[in-house]
């Protein structure tokens, strides 16, 4: 009955209060540019690697042929650093002529062509993070611009915007624009962190009320260390952060670093357990082309998708923490279902022993079954009350578990 109740709460409160564009009913899921090639707009020196049309087409292919279309990856995104230095005689936004020749309406058409979605960057305030013409004072020609081309999702930044009071009002704005373009527009919002780091109490009613996806926190850097950093922050507040997360409104805790340069392949994988566990975006920032099968495997692991997936959209929480060890607990849709994540913030492998009943599953009584996600392990039955759940969480690394009653 807990796990029952927990979701018609949950979906309950968002029916009155959240965005209702009809998109982002479970966290979505793609690919996005900036984490690993950040502004490289020097295409004459390095072709392949900088913020291009050539680069979004050659993405798109990768995500079409290498399975991740079928695995649920959808959104192609771009961010900071695709526009012109200068919008045109009309004040309208246009893409760097030189980097993408086709404009925005023929990369669209073309990442369309393929079955996928495109996404964009803007900010609000003048200029973008990085320098670029900005929304700010455009809000409504700039959206009518993206619905025109066929933009999908749109990523409002806003680091430029010393004011950060004014957000409130920004990003609502934004909103009613996109809405009125009648295009759905997945709409993803910074505006939260910039509170945050301002000190300014966060409305997140209202944040959900206008964004489908938010970030609460600092941008993710390509090290083991940035992905524990977000991990603590969503465990410090995850009595304020779980209520909002919901079908069509999510936390995002940022992109998926997995295949890049730092992570290991146990931290790859604990970084996909944690972010399917927070009921995340699974937004990657890697380079298709040219990453390995294992990372490439755990990218596409279509139980731990299922997990990021669950209709009941709930983040989980983190239930238990001995040490280095923590235990993260999330309820899914099927009544009596859950899946846990034991995570080992530590540099050696440890064996732990924990109560089922600590698990953070909520049963009166009974036998459950405990399915091993990464390892697929089918672990003896358990009964609820007296047994103890013991197994080894390598370092860096975590146990991913799907529980459910045996009846």
């Amino acid at each position: 009955m807990w796990a029952s109740a927990v979701l018609l709460v949950l979906l309950g409160s968002f029916g009155a209060n959240a965005l209702d564009n009809g998109l982002a009913r479970t966290p979505p899921m793609g690919w996005l540019a900036w984490e690993r090639f950040r502004c490289n707009v020097n295409c004459t020196a390095d072709p392949k690697n900088c913020v291009s049309e050539k680069l979004f087409m050659e993405m798109a292919d990768r995500l079409v042929e290498d399975g991740y279309k079928d695995a649920g990856y959808e959104y192609v995104n771009i961010d900071d650093c695709w526009m012109a230095k200068q919008r045109d005689a009309n004040n309208k936004l246009y893409a760097d002529p030189e980097r993408f020749p086709s404009g925005i309406k023929g990369l669209a058409d073309y990442i369309h062509s393929k079955g996928l979605k495109l996404g964009i960057y803007t900010a609000y305030g003048n200029f973008t993070c990085q320098g670029y013409p900005a929304s700010g004072m455009h809000l409504e020609l700039d959206a009518q611009t993206f619905a025109e081309w066929g933009v999908d999702m749109l990523k409002m930044d806003g680091c430029k915007q010393m004011d950060r009071h004014t957000m409130k009002k920004g990003y609502p704005q934004m909103t009613k624009y996109l809405n009125a373009t009648g295009r759905p527009i997945l709409f993803s919002c910074s505006w939260p962190d910039y509170e945050r780091g301002a000190g300014i109490p966060i409305n997140y009613t209202l944040v959900a009320e206008n964004c489908n996806i938010w970030r609460n926190y600092v941008d993710i850097q390509d090290s083991w260390q940035s992905v524990l950093s977000i991990i603590d922050y969503y465990a410090k507040e995850q009595d304020t952060l779980v209520p909002v997360a919901g079908p069509g409104n999510f936390n995002d805790p940022d992109m998926l670093i997995i295949g890049d340069f730092s992570l290991s392949v146990e931290q790859a994988k604990a970084q996909m357990a944690m972010w399917a566990i927070l009921a995340a975006p699974l937004l990657m920032s890697n380079d298709l082309r040219t990453i390995t099968p294992e990372y490439r495997d755990i990218l596409l692991n279509k139980d731990v998708i299922a997990i990021s997936q669950d209709n009941a959209g709930i983040m989980g929480k983190r239930v238990l923490q001995k040490g280095k060890i923590q235990v993260w607990t999330k309820p899914l849709a099927a009544v009596f279902q859950y899946a846990t994540t034991i995570f080992n913030g530590g540099n050696a492998p440890t064996n732990v022993s924990i109560p089922v009943r600590d698990l953070g599953t909520n049963y009166d009584t009974g036998t459950i079954h405990i399915h091993d996600v990464w390892r697929q392990i089918e672990y003896p039955n358990l009964n609820y009350l007296y047994d103890v759940f013991s197994t080894t969480v390598n370092s860096n690394g975590v146990v991913l578990l799907h529980i459910f009653p045996v009846v």
